[in-house]
């Protein structure tokens, strides 16, 4: 039988995978906020839950600086140091990305909350829960199966998401005259496709984690 050294080393680890676990359960709650402020609430109600995103944020950036601090501190890590460095930041991007169309929404005064806002927002949220499953195998790698279909989900995930942004611009020029309304729209459809791009930034990371510890 060959000797896995990434195997053997893994359980040892007491601190980046309670940390990556912990940020990407914060990922997901996050993400569910948005989805409720965006799809399931009165403006009232949105006001409140984006105060919430705001807050979670600073909770992913804390997470973030403690896992960096740990990366300066450890001398022998789990996996590759700059693999460590990448998954840290970009889950830090999608919840900054998250927590920038939250506040772009509040800022430009977006009431009416469109389809194509709900349907991006909603893919945001699977496309996290998606990373934060294999997020949870990875500490072990005993299911490298679940960690590749939850990046190839992801990046299913992302694809639509192109589509629905492509879309949506399109029928934003039909259905406005008012370049303003446009511009304020689109720049929100725009963010919140930006942070499916980081979620396969992310399964990306996890991949060449995988590939170069099979």
């Amino acid at each position: 039988m060959k000797f896995n050294f990434f195997q053997a080393l893994i359980p040892k680890d007491k601190k980046f995978f309670p940390l990556f676990e912990k940020a990407s359960a914060n990922l997901v709650e996050i993400s569910r906020v948005l989805y409720e402020a965006i799809a399931k609430s009165s403006p009232e109600r949105r006001k409140e839950l984006i105060k919430e995103i705001e807050r979670l944020e600073h909770v992913g950036d804390n997470i973030t600086h403690e896992i960096f601090h740990e990366l300066e501190t450890t001398f022998i890590t789990p996996f590759d140091r700059e693999d460590i460095h990448k998954l840290a930041s970009v889950i830090d991007d999608i919840s900054d990305y998250i927590n920038g169309s939250a506040k772009r929404l509040e800022l430009y005064k977006l009431e009416k909350m469109t389809l194509p806002l709900e349907k991006l927002a909603e893919l945001i949220y699977l496309g996290v829960q998606e990373l934060h499953n294999a997020i949870l195998e990875l500490h072990n790698m005993k299911n490298p199966n679940k960690i590749k279909e939850a990046c190839i989900k992801i990046n299913s995930i992302e694809n639509h998401a192109d589509d629905i942004f492509d879309m949506a611009v399109a029928q934003l020029f039909e259905d406005h005259t008012d370049a303003i309304t446009i511009i304020k729209m689109k720049e929100v459809l725009s963010i919140l496709e930006t942070a499916t791009d980081k979620c396969e930034d992310a399964a990306n990371v996890l991949e060449s984690i995988m590939v170069k510890n099979a």
